[in-house]
């Protein structure tokens, strides 16, 4: 827990100084999506194992526990859907792996969220996203 702690406070240090050459800061979620967050007025603090950006867009509270990855970035852009949701029920689950099948057989692809399969990041939506997925529903990733 203290290398944690200590690890934000570095972090949150490093917030201060970078903002003011980048955009956006930008977290990766463990459940794969992104959020984004101008830095125009930024105020980033940590209370209660949370994370919680405040900027001119308004307040945003991420759990310690669901970021992956915290970075400065140029570019706006992210994610608002979970890696592995191939059917968009928000829940990553068999369903999703059948619909994925389904779609690399010639399914129908509005049923589908093509970037929530590509599972494995590699740009491309193919039965190789089909093994990554039962691995994270396995567990075994």
């Amino acid at each position: 827990m203290k290398k944690t702690i200590i690890t934000m406070l570095i972090a949150l240090v490093a917030i201060c100084a970078s903002a003011e050459t980048y955009n956006y800061l930008k977290f990766t979620k463990t459940n794969g999506s992104t959020v984004t967050c101008s830095v125009e007025g930024i105020k980033v603090t940590y209370s209660n194992s949370n994370i919680t950006v405040t900027n001119a867009e308004g307040t945003t509270t991420i759990a310690l526990a669901e970021v992956q990855n915290m970075y400065f970035s140029n570019e706006a852009g992210g994610t608002d859907f979970q890696i592995g949701d191939v059917n968009k029920d928000n829940a990553v689950n068999i369903a999703d792996v059948t619909a994925l099948i389904d779609y690399l057989l010639g399914g129908d692809p509005s049923n589908i969220n093509v970037d929530a399969a590509d599972v494995n990041g590699d740009d491309a939506v193919n039965i190789a996203d089909v093994t990554a997925l039962i691995d994270l529903l396995l567990g075994t990733n």
